[in-house]
């Protein structure tokens, strides 16, 4: 069942959206060559549980996984699209990084991810600089498409339209969701598949995650032995972007930034 939120809940969800835009600014700050992915982990868990609240993935244990993950951020390098485990691995100048994270903040929650070159645009190969820019349009025109009276398929469609454009393959059966007191909410929104026009309606109150993920080679997916870490079959790169999107009278706005 599909819960439509009041404005003072939008608030409260924008609240928890900062709160995890503030962890996930801290670790993009902390990200560098010789860094480990759990020290990482811990930055953003320390940012999280300092402003009293709890890391949303932490714990979480969905159907497809027959092990809670393991920590607090999902730490995905080079060919791991999404759901990476930030365990010791060193990142390396020129790494592909997306970081996804969550946070519970009294009773709302929060979730966005971003990914980025280690060292600095300037250290990465044109090709990911490309795969992240073209990640990031994929989000833009998804949120722009978050409006009263369009259909799920127009956001679906808007993102297909710059990843296909791109010459870029996804992961089929992944994509977006709604949000509120639950991390993973009805409707889910997907990346694609679903023609402009078609699905349900949007209406104002609706709150939903919207994240792009793109693979510069082909679609199909693998899952590492973790049972988490979902990568691209042909070892390609890949990225991650997303936003808490609320659908509004006055048209989409973004819950996620600081």
């Amino acid at each position: 069942m599909i819960a439509y939120k009041s404005d003072a809940e939008v608030k409260k969800l924008r609240e928890a959206g900062r709160l995890v835009a503030t962890a996930l600014h801290a670790v993009r700050e902390a990200a560098g060559p010789g860094v480990t992915l759990a020290e990482l982990d811990a930055i953003a868990e320390g940012i999280i549980t300092d402003a009293g609240a709890t890391p949303a993935f932490k714990g979480y244990l969905p159907h497809f996984s027959a092990t809670p993950f393991p920590g607090t951020i999902c730490a995905s390098v080079n060919d791991a699209i999404v759901h990476g485990i930030p365990h010791d691995t060193v990142l390396a100048e020129g790494d592909l990084l997306s970081i996804d994270c969550g946070a519970h903040l009294e009773g709302w929650t929060g979730d966005a991810a971003f990914s980025m070159i280690i060292g600095g645009d300037d250290t990465g190969s044109p090709e990911d600089r490309k795969l992240i820019e073209t990640t990031r349009e994929a989000l833009r025109v998804g949120i722009e498409a978050a409006r009263p009276g369009s259909r799920m398929g127009d956001i679906a469609s808007a993102i297909e339209e710059v990843v296909r454009g791109g010459g870029y393959g996804m992961p089929q059966g992944w994509g977006g969701h709604g949000i509120g007191r639950e991390m993973h909410e009805d409707p889910s929104v997907p990346n694609g598949g679903l023609p402009a026009g078609k699905g349900m309606k949007l209406r104002a109150g609706l709150v939903i995650c919207i994240e792009p993920m793109l693979h510069a080679g082909g679609d199909d997916h693998v899952i590492d032995p973790d049972g988490w870490t979902v990568r691209t079959a042909d070892g390609s790169q890949a990225a991650h972007e997303e936003h808490m999107v609320a659908i509004t009278a006055d048209g989409p706005q973004v819950l996620s930034h600081r």
